[in-house]
């Protein structure tokens, strides 16, 4: 996994790996349909795999919560692995609907569902795997750890919600931009690392608390690395359709920072690229086969990092995963703490 950090532990990082091979496997196997069509679409949506960043925050949270004896062991139970296979179903439900959403074409440098597909059939698939989340949840028999998923999911999609709320609001401000990623992707990561602290048979409640509060500033901090990402990756690196946020009217940090610390001329040109972003149809350019949606976030693209907004974004990245780092000071130390803060510090880092 590419948030695995050299010179870790290698008993630590060898269980990790194991736990995470048979998460792959429930996954799999869970939605296995009788089916041939829904079998069709899942092996699909299988590619939009990743780094499984929820899943092993999951797994590694438990190793850290309760190291063994010794400080090496993981100390992790089956249902770590349960709800690690939970987490990453409801995470790509949430994939399969943001690209209905966002009208996107790619994902993981492949065709999206919508696209391949139609919307009816990846409306009906991201369906499927929340039902399938809770089907499998459910074979914990702990009413609480199932309240605790769903009211994630719950809280995602308040997020997804307040965030179309906001499309086209080119007045947004920080406070309602981080409200709706705190909704929309910080809890639930918070949410797995609070699970994984009180998933053993013996709680470590002490630490849910620090936990939730780790992941849900690398969640925040993952998400803005994400709109950065958006703004100047390079679509064959990062592996999905870019300039969506523009597209949609979605404002993101680097984009209100520079609104709300420019002169009014400045402000109104850029709201004019914006608007013309999502406001025409994306054309290929006849001489020299450029997309006319491309050719108009690399302008936007130019006027932003000639500011310091990027910077700003940056810094309140970097700042998210410090204060993520400081939150595990309440842990035993073990070579599983060390990877969770390697993991944070991995988020700044990332292409994709």
């Amino acid at each position: 996994m590419t948030l695995l950090v050299a010179g870790q532990d290698r008993w630590v990082h060898e269980r990790l790996s194991a736990s995470l091979a048979e998460v792959e496997g429930r996954f799999t196997a869970e939605l296995v349909s009788d089916l041939a069509c829904v079998n069709d679409l899942v092996t699909h949506v299988e590619r939009y795999r990743g780094k499984m960043l929820r899943p092993m925050l999951v797994l590694v949270s438990g190793m850290a919560t309760a190291p063994a004896a010794d400080g090496a062991g993981d100390n992790v139970v089956d249902a770590h692995r349960i709800i690690a296979t939970v987490v990453e179903m409801v995470h790509m439900a949430t994939l399969v609907h943001d690209d209905i959403l966002d009208e996107a074409e790619v994902r993981r440098q492949g065709t999206t569902v919508n696209a391949l597909n139609g919307n009816e059939a990846a409306v009906m698939l991201g369906d499927y795997l929340i039902s399938h989340a809770y089907h499998l949840c459910s074979s914990l028999d702990r009413p609480r750890i199932s309240r605790m998923i769903a009211d994630a999911t719950n809280t995602v999609c308040e997020g997804e919600l307040l965030q179309l709320a906001n499309r086209n609001n080119w007045d947004l401000d920080e406070a309602t931009y981080f409200e709706i990623i705190r909704r929309k992707t910080a809890s639930l990561t918070g949410g797995c690392c609070q699970l994984g602290a009180i998933l053993h048979e013996e709680p470590s409640e002490q630490f849910g608390d620090a936990m939730y509060t780790f992941g849900e500033k690398v969640g925040t901090a993952f998400q803005v690395v994400d709109d950065l990402l958006d703004l100047i990756g390079e679509e064959k690196t990062v592996g999905k359709s870019l300039g969506r946020d523009l597209a949609k009217g979605k404002l993101t940090l680097p984009l209100i920072h520079y609104l709300s610390n420019v002169d009014a001329a400045r402000r109104t040109h850029m709201l004019a690229l914006i608007r013309n972003i999502g406001g025409e149809p994306d054309t290929v350019a006849p001489v020299n086969g450029t997309s006319t949606r491309l050719a108009r976030v690399a302008e936007v693209r130019q006027i932003i990092t000639a500011s310091n907004s990027m910077a700003y974004a940056g810094q309140r990245a970097h700042r998210l995963i410090d204060d993520a780092k400081k939150a595990l000071e309440v842990l035993p130390e073990s070579p599983a703490r060390t990877l969770l803060a390697d993991m944070a510090d991995a988020v700044l880092t990332r292409r994709n």
